[in-house]
C-alpha cells in the first residue's frame, strides 16, 4: 500500500486573487528583517552637527575598564559603537568636530590614542604612551540600547534607543 500526502494551501489563500497571495508571500519573506530590525539593541551616536565627528567609547567589561575610538560619524548620520545588548549600566563618551575642534568631554577621565584604539585600564595613561581626556557618564538604566545625540547646542541629547 503507497501513501501519498498531497500538500494543499489554506483554503484562504486559494480563494484569495494572485495580488493577495503575492502580497502575503513578500510579507511573509520580508517579515524576519522587520522584526530584527525594532529589536535590535546597541548603543549609537548620532551626528547632528554639518561637520564630521571623531567619537571614543569607555565602558567596564569582563577585564576592567576599555576604551575604544575612533568612530568617524559623517554629519547627520549615525554610528553603532557596541552591537547588541548593553551589558553595563554606565557607558563613557569623548568626541571631538574634526573641522572646529569642539568637543564633547565630562569628568570621567580615561585613555586615548592618536589613532584607533582599544585601550585596557585607565590609570597611568601617560606613562603607557597614551592621552586622558574627559569622558561624559551615561546612565543607561540598564536599557539594552542607549543613544546620543550630539549637536551644536548646549545639552547633548541622550535616550533609550
Amino acid at each position: 500500500m503507497e501513501v501519498v500526502l498531497i500538500q494543499t494551501a489554506p483554503s484562504f489563500l486559494m480563494r484569495s486573487g494572485p495580488l493577495a497571495r503575492f502580497a502575503l508571500f513578500v510579507l511573509a519573506a520580508f517579515s524576519p528583517f522587520f522584526i530584527a530590525d525594532a529589536a535590535r539593541a546597541d548603543f549609537r551616536v548620532c551626528n547632528g552637527t554639518q561637520n564630521l565627528v571623531g567619537v571614543a567609547i569607555g565602558y567596564r567589561a569582563k577585564d576592567g575598564w576599555m576604551t575604544e575610538g575612533w568612530w568617524q560619524v559623517p554629519a547627520t548620520t549615525c554610528a553603532t559603537l557596541i552591537e547588541g545588548e548593553l551589558q553595563s549600566r554606565y557607558y563613557y563618551l569623548y568626541a571631538e568636530d574634526a573641522a572646529r575642534g569642539g568637543r564633547w568631554t565630562g569628568d570621567v577621565q580615561m585613555c586615548v590614542a592618536e589613532n584607533e584604539f582599544k585601550i585596557t585600564g585607565v590609570n597611568d595613561c601617560y606613562a603607557r604612551g597614551y592621552q586622558k581626556m574627559g569622558f561624559k557618564e551615561y546612565d543607561t538604566g540598564r536599557q539594552g540600547s542607549w543613544m546620543v545625540q550630539l549637536s551644536d547646542t548646549p545639552g547633548t541629547q541622550e535616550s533609550p534607543n
